[in-house]
């Protein structure tokens, strides 16, 4: 006799990166302390994961205690919403020097453009810490493990840096994926307006969350201040760390590349030609594990003390590259929409933070709204 045919509903479904954050080396680490991190969902859905990182430690991090809660304001989380996360089935969790972890799995729903608040007990620590320097947001540290504790009392240490947690992942339908931005500080959010979520990846973010045709929801914002596509330094280069913050992500199906001004006026000699070999290889290396890669031009910066006119048409060369190559899937024309139209070199003042580099909340979102959100998908 012939099987019934299924009558489930049920849609396939897999992991999808809903926050990120590149990591680099930071301060010693101490032991006995618990850290309370706030981060904002992009993507939402069920079976969140986060992901704890010791790339850049030369000991064995222990965590003892992991919880992921939903933020009510500052430190205080929502009541009863402060839950343990597990590691293959345990409450604690030992990350060798170099190494990472997923959490297991966490019931219930994680809402998209939602505060995410994760705090974990570090026990024993030492060496460097891994994290990342320049959050743009306030987050929270503490001596003793209050980690499992809902209100703000004991968390008397604010910081601005992320410290351990590099990820946080949702499952969602196979319809649905991510897009993460690869940059510098101008990625990083320098010069927007702290915990406000205000760096051109969260306005873009925001655009894809009401865009009814896209199936990117998920962003993850892997900036790092300072960042260099060819050599390391602020953080190791965005070649050499490619893989490990952007490839890796679960569910990127694109590469949003917009980085090369650290490069280009660091009067390190770089030419066209090193820059455009560079862009290739991040090319050549997304394309080949099916992922779209979207370049936007770089920006203007005449009036930073590292401009000249050497400089300028490296710069110049490069995004005659971006735009006219064809070797992208897709291209955000940032420098157009920020430049100003008197003198093509300069930011335009509206949009200008105040450092002719960087761009301030207003030129944030018009970067955002820049991105043809159309560009984002490709048939790879």
């Amino acid at each position: 006799m012939a099987a019934a045919p299924s009558t489930s509903s049920a849609k396939p479904s897999h992991q999808v990166v809903t926050w990120g954050a590149s990591v680099d080396r930071q301060g010693e680490a101490p032991r006995d302390r618990s850290y309370r991190m706030v981060v904002r969902t992009s993507a939402g859905g069920t079976g969140t994961r986060v992901h704890l990182s010791n790339a850049f430690g030369d000991q064995p991090v222990t965590f003892d205690s992991v919880y992921a809660g939903k933020r009510q304001e500052g430190a205080q989380l929502v009541p009863g919403s402060n839950r343990p996360l597990t590691f293959g089935g345990g409450g604690s969790v030992t990350v060798a020097p170099g190494d990472s972890v997923f959490s297991d799995p966490l019931s219930g729903r994680l809402t998209a453009q939602s505060d995410l608040v994760v705090s974990f007990h570090v026990l024993s620590a030492g060496g460097p810490s891994t994290g990342h320097g320049m959050a743009m947001q306030t987050s929270y540290a503490t001596a003793g493990n209050h980690s499992g504790e809902e209100g703000a009392g004991s968390w008397t240490d604010r910081t601005g840096s992320w410290y351990y947690l590099d990820a946080v992942s949702v499952e969602t339908d196979r319809r649905t994926s991510a897009v993460v931005a690869l940059g510098d500080s101008i990625t990083d959010g320098w010069q927007s307006s702290s915990d406000t979520n205000r760096r051109w990846p969260d306005y873009l973010s925001r655009r894809l969350q009401s865009a009814t045709g896209s199936g990117i929801k998920g962003v993850a914002n892997e900036g790092i201040s300072g960042n260099k596509v060819l050599e390391d330094g602020a953080g190791v280069s965005a070649l050499n760390r490619l893989d490990r913050d952007v490839l890796s992500q679960p569910g990127v199906s694109t590469v949003f590349l917009f980085e090369g001004i650290n490069d280009i006026k660091s009067h390190s000699g770089v030419s066209v030609e090193e820059m455009v070999a560079g862009y290739r290889e991040i090319i050549a290396r997304s394309h080949a594990v099916g992922t779209c890669v979207v370049g936007a031009t770089v920006l203007p910066f005449k009036g930073w003390s590292e401009f000249d006119p050497e400089s300028e048409a490296v710069r110049q060369g490069v995004n005659a590259f971006i735009r006219t190559s064809g070797e992208l899937d897709g291209v955000a024309d940032f420098d157009k929409m920020l430049r100003s139209p008197y003198d093509q070199e300069r930011l335009l003042p509206f949009f200008d933070g105040g450092d002719h580099l960087h761009p301030n909340d207003k030129g944030m979102q018009a970067l955002a709204d820049a991105v043809d959100l159309r560009s984002l998908e490709c048939d790879r």
